[in-house]
């Protein structure tokens, strides 16, 4: 089976939920975003944000760690249907990275791919190149985080 029989194109899929909290919050920002406005909930409070908030790389970083839980459950489940998922290979990157709205500490985002388009390698007849919007929403319904990805498909 071909991801674009799988998903069809323009259908966003969701992939599951991550709550943020403010340790996490914190801890991630300790080590890969030490900015005050994601390390200290005082300081926080009288920056731009207004209140502690997770940094962009960490809301980005939450959307793969629902999506490799989310890719291997597809992949039992189609087994256990008795089809072939498809056979995915590492992504060669993204574009359109956007932080749309700060994720606080407490809110849940919810993360769904979009399937946009797929296409044989010019050079690699036996490779498809599908192309992703990537998204996330707050419990109230707002756009987070959105790009662009490709992955690679062997057939």
């Amino acid at each position: 089976m071909r991801m674009a029989e799988l998903y069809p194109f323009g259908e966003a899929v969701e992939i599951g939920s991550l709550t943020f909290t403010a340790e996490d919050i914190i801890r991630f920002a300790r080590d890969f975003d030490p900015q005050p406005f994601h390390l200290d909930e005082e300081l926080a409070k009288h920056a731009l944000f207004g209140g502690l908030c997770a940094s962009g790389w960490h809301t980005s970083a939450g959307w793969m760690k629902c999506f490799v839980p989310f890719w291997m459950r597809e992949c039992r489940r189609l087994a256990a249907e008795g089809i072939v998922p498809p056979n995915l290979g590492p992504s060669p990157g993204f574009t359109k990275l956007s932080w749309l709205k700060p994720v606080f500490a407490g809110d849940t985002i919810t993360y769904s791919v979009t399937l946009t388009g797929s296409r044989a390698l010019a050079t690699r007849s036996d490779r498809l190149i599908n192309t992703i919007l990537n998204a996330g929403r707050n419990q109230h319904g707002d756009p987070v985080v959105r790009f662009e990805s490709t992955v690679l498909e062997f057939v």
